[in-house]
């Protein structure tokens, strides 16, 4: 089976067309601090606008746990959004209830609404099937047909990812149809050499992906605070700085089978190492395997990568052909521990092939440092779905697409 696309829908003229977004975006004091999410929604939104579709825009914002929540509220992004595309979006202050069937009926052609946060309601996000199909009925009765465009929900099983999409003639938006050519690219059809970048803090996070991947590429660098459990499978002292003991043997394990399938596993040769994880910490750079060699002795934690490797990191991801990113390789939240991470971004920018920024932390980590999305091949907007698809996991969201 394939996925189905918009044209799979025929004409959409004057029908109410849903679209499924994601539009999770961060918020700080009601502001919009990244709109990245919000703007990868567009090129589908516009395909639906100048069709004359009836385009009803849903999504979901933060965890508030199945009711109404002020601060998780997608008023500032239906605001945002209507910035974005030029003209009016109205706004409905409930999901299902006469607030969201008053604004659809008040919808002319090419006309857009945004819904409350899906997430107000329990039926969303409920374990239940009965629950979640019954939440699912009732969206269903805004519209006439689903566009299912946020990538990043696609790996759960929820109302309106999984349920109304069986209920109302669906297909794919354009975002998801591109991430799922830019994924297939990097698991079916790379161009070499092929690197992977890995960060942020947790190995167990990154199990599925590393294990996936190891037959299919040829380098493997890691920073970020997993770099640590890697080290200390190395049999290296790590200090202070995060650790998860239980994955030990599986990093060995990794490690042997790389170099039994001639994969190159590049670690850190040295670190910037802190004295506590705070923005303004006392820091120096220690050799990778002596962190506990410094001023800080033991207590010492290590926030990033150090220069030397971060310019090791940045002549590999330069000199391939196909390179993903995921997870930042320090705490790039704090200016002197983001050095590493920005080294590596402006290498992706480098790459003569396809570069790809994973969702998630690596994607806000990019525009924070000052880096324009243009920049890169391809910057996901599905962190979590990113990954599993990367591992190999069936996706219900985009099964229930026509997706196999």
């Amino acid at each position: 089976m394939t996925l189905r696309t918009l044209d799979s829908l025929g004409s959409l003229e004057g029908k109410r067309v849903i679209v499924r977004c994601d539009l999770n975006v961060p918020l700080r004091d009601g502001v919009i601090t990244d709109d990245g999410r919000v703007r990868a929604s567009l090129p589908t939104l516009n395909a639906l606008i100048n069709a004359g579709a009836r385009v009803i825009v849903c999504s979901h914002l933060g965890r508030p746990d199945g009711a109404p929540d002020p601060q998780y509220s997608l008023e500032p992004v239906a605001q945002r959004l209507s910035e974005l595309l030029g003209k009016p979006v109205a706004f409905a202050r409930d999901t299902v209830g006469e607030s969201a069937h008053d604004a659809v009926e008040s919808l002319e052609d090419g006309g857009v609404v945004v819904i409350e946060n899906l997430r107000f309601n329990p039926g969303e996000t409920a374990k239940d099937d009965v629950t979640r199909q019954a939440f699912a009925a009732q969206l269903a009765e805004l519209g006439d047909a689903l566009v299912s465009d946020g990538f990043g929900v696609v790996h759960r099983k929820q109302a309106s990812v999984y349920e109304l999409a069986e209920l109302l003639p669906s297909s794919a938006g354009l975002l998801i149809a591109a991430e799922l050519d830019v994924l297939d690219r990097l698991t079916e059809t790379p161009e070499r050499p092929y690197a992977v970048v890995l960060g942020g803090s947790k190995v167990s996070d990154k199990l599925g992906v590393i294990s996936h991947l190891l037959p299919r590429v040829d380098r493997i660098l890691v920073g970020g605070g997993m770099l640590f459990t890697f080290l200390k499978a190395q049999g290296h002292p790590v200090a202070a700085s995060l650790l998860e003991e239980d994955q030990l043997d599986t990093v060995r394990g990794y490690l042997a089978e790389a170099e039994q399938r001639g994969v190159e596993i590049v670690l850190p040769t040295d670190v910037v190492v802190a004295a506590s994880f705070s923005a303004d910490a006392a820091h120096e750079i220690a050799a990778a395997d002596s962190i506990e060699a410094t001023a800080f002795g033991a207590s010492g934690i290590g926030l990033d990568i150090g220069p030397e490797t971060a310019a090791r990191f940045a002549e590999v991801i330069r000199s391939s052909k196909t390179v993903f990113w995921n997870g930042p390789m320090g705490v790039f939240e704090f200016p002197a521990f983001a050095a590493g991470t920005k080294t590596v971004a402006q290498a992706l920018t480098e790459v003569d092939g396809l570069s790809v920024v994973g969702g998630g932390d690596s994607a806000a980590a990019v525009r924070q440092l000052g880096f324009d999305d243009d920049q890169f091949g391809h910057i996901s907007t599905g962190g979590g779905a990113s990954l599993e698809f990367l591992e190999g996991k069936k996706l219900p969201g985009l099964e229930v697409l026509g997706w196999a």
